[in-house]
């Protein structure tokens, strides 16, 4: 289940030795606040509860089942699902796009995501995502292809050019890497040089492009459909 702006965590969330211990659990916030409140009763005996949240409360944008939870324990439970996607995005003029990539790569569950160029991007737009993502840096293509080799990774870019194959139609790889360009100029040549292939997403309006934090999100997607387990989504 998602978690709300004011949901409660399941009842596995405490773990059974809070249910043992008679604890309460968690109170909701007042005035339309996120999250949950300070944990009302005695404390779980679990390793995985921050104390900090547990006195004050947890107002992070986090699943019902995370919450309490203190961030290495979040990323921790994370890495021992992630899937054998990657996502790298060029990020040659500043790109303001890679705060949503990197928040929807959280939300599928991305292996990790490189940043291919300049190593500066805004955060803003991951909101708080990428504590629990693992983001790499390539200073250059070539880097991202030795890396891709080394773990053999297939790469696919995702752009609108001449010869793509339809995103719609393509059986995508299950150890891949996701290549995205820029908003604006897309894909370069140069990563187009060094990807398997290129794929298209279907657009029927009048626009030419559509926003490449958007492209992202439908490319994982795909990929989701293709080989996740979705019995394990939220």
């Amino acid at each position: 289940m998602l978690n709300d702006d004011r949901g409660r965590p399941g009842p596995d969330a405490a773990g059974p030795d809070a249910a043992e211990a008679g604890a309460k659990g968690p109170t909701e916030w007042n005035e339309g606040r996120h999250g949950v409140g300070p944990w009302e009763g005695q404390w779980p005996d679990d390793p995985r509860f921050d104390p900090e949240f547990l006195r004050d409360g947890d107002r992070r944008n986090v699943v019902d089942a995370y919450r309490y939870w203190s961030l290495e324990a979040i990323r921790a439970e994370l890495d021992s699902r992630r899937h054998p996607f990657h996502v790298a995005i060029e990020n040659w003029e500043h790109d303001m796009n890679i705060g949503t990539v990197v928040r929807t790569a959280n939300a599928f569950l991305a292996e990790a995501v490189h940043i291919v160029g300049r190593k500066r991007w805004n955060r803003r737009g991951a909101m708080v995502t990428d504590r629990y993502q693992h983001i790499c840096h390539h200073e250059n293509l070539e880097s991202l292809v030795a890396m891709a080799r080394e773990r053999g990774l297939t790469i696919v870019a995702i752009d609108n050019t001449p010869g793509a194959v339809p995103l719609e139609t393509v059986e995508l790889p299950r150890d891949c890497i996701l290549l995205f360009g820029q908003e604006g100029p897309g894909v370069t040549e140069e990563a187009q040089g060094v990807a398997s292939m290129t794929c298209s997403i279907a657009q029927f309006g009048s626009t030419r492009s559509i926003n490449a934090g958007v492209a992202a999100g439908i490319a994982m997607h795909a990929w989701v459909r293709q080989h996740a387990d979705l019995s394990q989504a939220w």
